[in-house]
């Protein structure tokens, strides 16, 4: 007989082995006589079955009453309900519970909280039992046949009596001296440095899993440590030694688990979960539970290095746990948060787990994570601000990446949100109460849910994205036109001077759409009615002290801007750089028709000037860039004189539009030199805002 282990010797000396043996046989004797009485009864469970086939009709017409009850409800959704699709959770929550329900019964894995530490961890002494006989095997495969046909029992002792041996030695240095914990009491066992170098050599020198299972429940131990609910197997009354904890597993699993398990990384960029084996389902548990731990300690963590140290090292075991729905959704959540409220570092760190899990081949976990980062993304954007700003132009920009990663996926969630957006318009317009319009469309969210899939279809649909694919098309680009009716059909919704700043943001997201994918976007019918209107108005403009309106962190002009002159001035400067921008644009300047394009803009400015007498600085402005145009339709038409092609040749044509030089043109100039002031300008803003710099110059 081999030597017993540690926990077996304890468990014999305590007396309660007889007991254990006693009530076995007791539950044994109580499970023959339940198999009796149902061998008795098997016509009654019939009955039952039949019973049940037959209330199956009551079920559904109560299941059709709720569907009755859920399309009234429709009707009251609110614009968040409408934006946050909080009306697609409940179907898409009824469908992840039937996958969570079918998933239980393929899955292996368990929930940690429900798992005893034992459990988790026992498979990892198993699996080392298995790997030693299956190397005794390769040695010397006659001695281990003769084991096998003539003593099994040998054979097990031989292959585990070694380990057993250095096991119960490394408990002793470990737990203590059997005396003292039977003098102690329920005292737990110190963490030191010392036995984490015993555990960080055995995983470095041999990736050893009975290493990587110890260290594993003293970091169950560390993350729980100030729960009092929690059965603990260590104590920690060190902070170095704590942190030093801490990073030892989130540094040292990773690499252990992909010496073992290995996964494998497609050429799309996608993961691939490691494949069925004993080594993968003996791990399974102990990942798992490893993970939960981790998920749950990642909100307790207040440093920020160690903080994103969690993010990036968790990131690296997702393609191990990715089996779990629930632990994914709980992860997912967490990493939420921290990418739409922490510092710029931490959102970085979690956006990249995020789009970590969203390399996922599982579809569902897929959508999943789409869906839910463009719900985080509007959440938000409920309120905007000078500070918050920055802030939501990173969320904006990095959920655009995820979402181009695969064009396929994203289509069915870009136009079920697109889609939305055009039912919130419909029933602006349909309402009677303009007030009713402003909180229907004139809001922050729906803003920058526009300029959210301006920045993905510019993107997916990007002329040198598409010509480096060879030609290929985007499968997101039938979307650019319901995007820009529903824009322009949300500036011509209200027309007044308060609303022209939304009318601008509007404009600016249609200026993005049209640079990158080279579509002409009609925006002179929207921006030239903002400078007739505030250069012709009836009245002198009123003179104030109120500082410049920010166009950029406001939506509706505060009451007390209105026909004041520093608003009039704000709008003019602003709407005048976007038209230049426009027409200095590729599908606009880069035109072979440029010159015929601009003949009712510069008809329109002329007038305008023509009958505004107040603003003398601002329809300087206008002229100057009315002087730029028609310099640069001279320089176009001087250009194509020596053209010998008809407008008919389609080819030749848009190969001479790709040899224009816009930046050379006078237009190009003139925008280059209004961009840099402007940048200078902003950077001056910013320094006041933060207050290195409190002077403002002219």
């Amino acid at each position: 007989m081999g030597k017993a282990a540690k926990s077996s010797r304890k468990f014999a000396a305590s007396g309660k082995l007889k007991q254990a043996i006693q009530s076995r046989k007791k539950h044994q004797q109580m499970q023959k006589k339940i198999q009796g009485r149902r061998g008795a009864h098997g016509k009654g469970k019939q009955q039952a079955v039949t019973e049940a086939e037959g209330s199956e009709p009551d079920d559904e017409e109560e299941v059709k009453g709720v569907s009755k009850k859920a399309g009234k409800d429709a009707k009251k959704m609110t614009v968040e309900d409408l934006l946050g699709a909080e009306f697609m959770d409940d179907d898409d929550d009824a469908e992840e519970d039937e996958d969570d329900a079918g998933g239980d019964e393929l899955d292996t894995d368990e929930d940690e909280e429900d798992i005893a530490d034992d459990q988790s961890f026992a498979s990892v002494d198993e699996l080392e039992v298995t790997c030693l006989s299956a190397q005794l095997a390769e040695k010397d495969p006659e001695f281990y046949k003769y084991l096998q046909e003539n003593d099994r029992e040998l054979l097990e002792f031989t292959a585990t009596q070694e380990d057993r041996d250095e096991i119960d030695d490394e408990d002793d240095v470990m737990d203590g001296d059997d005396n003292e914990e039977e003098d102690m009491g329920e005292e737990l066992p110190i963490l030191t440095t010392s036995i984490l170098k015993t555990w960080q050599k055995a995983l470095l020198e041999h990736r050893s899993l009975r290493a990587l299972r110890k260290l594993l429940i003293a970091f169950r131990s560390a993350v729980h440590m100030n729960e009092d609910d929690k059965v603990l197997l260590w104590r920690i009354d060190n902070a170095a030694v704590y942190t030093k904890l801490v990073t030892t597993s989130l540094r040292y699993t990773p690499i252990v688990l992909a010496h073992h398990i290995p996964y494998k990384t497609l050429p799309n960029g996608k993961f691939k979960q490691p494949s069925q084996s004993a080594k993968q389902k003996a791990l399974q548990k102990l990942t798992l539970s490893y993970f939960n731990n981790l998920v749950h300690l990642i909100p307790q963590l207040t440093d920020p290095e160690t903080l994103r140290l969690a993010l990036t090292e968790s990131a690296k075991i997702l393609p191990y746990v990715v089996s779990s729905r629930k632990a994914v959704k709980t992860y997912l959540k967490k990493c939420l948060e921290l990418w739409s409220t922490s510092e710029d570092d931490i959102r970085i760190a979690a956006f990249l787990a995020i789009r970590q899990l969203a390399s996922s081949t599982d579809d569902s976990i897929v959508d999943l994570v789409l869906k839910s980062t463009y719900l985080a993304l509007v959440r938000a954007c409920k309120a905007t601000s000078t500070y918050r700003l920055p802030s939501i132009t990173l969320m904006k920009n990095s959920a655009c990446e995820l979402f181009c990663v695969d064009h396929g996926a994203t289509y069915p969630h870009a136009f079920g949100y697109i889609r939305q957006l055009a039912i919130l318009l419909r029933g602006g317009m349909k309402t009677k109460k303009r007030q009713e319009a402003y909180k229907q469309v004139y809001n922050w969210q729906y803003a920058h849910c526009v300029d959210f899939w301006a920045l993905v279809l510019g993107r997916a649909c990007d002329a040198h994205a598409e010509a480096e694919r060879g030609g290929q098309e985007s499968e997101l680009r039938p979307l650019i036109y319901p995007l820009v009716q529903v824009s322009l059909g949300a500036i011509k919704l209200i027309s007044n001077s308060r609303s022209y700043p939304f009318h601008l943001h509007i404009a600016r997201s249609m200026l993005h759409l049209t640079r990158h994918t080279r579509i002409y976007v009609p925006l002179t019918p929207y921006l030239l009615p903002i400078i007739s209107s505030t250069l012709t108005a009836s009245g002198k403009p009123k003179s104030s002290t109120l500082r410049p309106l920010d166009m950029e962190t406001h939506i509706r002009a505060p009451a007390q801007y209105v026909k004041t002159r520093v608003y009039a001035a704000g709008l003019v400067e602003e709407t005048v750089f976007l038209l230049a921008e426009w027409l200095g644009s590729g599908p606009v300047h880069g035109s072979v028709a440029f010159p015929e394009l601009i003949v009712p803009i510069i008809v329109t400015l002329r007038r305008t000037l023509k009958n505004c007498k107040e603003l003398g600085k601002e329809a300087g402005m206008v002229k100057g860039l009315l002087e730029r145009v028609e310099d640069c339709a001279k320089w176009i038409d001087q250009s194509r004189s020596g053209i010998n092609f008809g407008p008919g040749k389609m080819d030749e044509v848009e190969q001479w539009e790709a040899s224009v030089e816009i930046e050379e043109s006078p237009l190009g100039k003139y925008l280059k030199v209004q961009r840099k002031s402007r940048e200078k300008r902003k950077r001056m803003i910013d320094k006041a805002n933060k207050g290195e710099d409190e002077i403002l110059e002219d």
